[in-house]
């Protein structure tokens, strides 16, 4: 299982489909309360999250999931514009573990829905 935090139908889109092929188990949450409910009920083992979304707010919510001891140990991965240096900071400051570029993102999409 992994949780989507993703507003943006087009990369929404993509995730669904890759998801689909690779026959692994997605839900979509898309705002931190959402987010946080979600890994607290469905223990997933990855959190995708869109960086630009302003609906998500993923900076508070992995703020929120790296608060909570039962939570914090949740991977997340988010992705980004590669120019937006300060929002790249600014997520690995909230504890986003790993940060990719958009275009990282859609060619390690496939690896990181399977785990490897």
């Amino acid at each position: 299982m992994i949780i989507v935090a993703v507003d943006d139908l087009m990369f929404a889109s993509r995730i669904s489909s890759a998801a689909k092929a690779l026959s692994v188990e997605i839900a979509f949450a898309r705002s931190p309360e959402a987010i946080v409910a979600a890994v607290r009920t469905k223990a997933p083992r990855l959190v995708i999250l869109d960086l630009n979304s302003v609906k998500v707010r993923p900076l508070e919510a992995v703020a929120a999931l790296k608060a909570d001891a039962a939570l914090a140990g949740v991977p997340t991965v988010g992705f980004v514009s590669h120019v937006q240096a300060d929002l790249i900071a600014d997520a690995r400051r909230a504890g986003v573990d790993q940060v990719l570029a958009r275009s990282a993102f859609v060619t390690q999409l496939p690896q990181l829905l399977q785990g490897s």
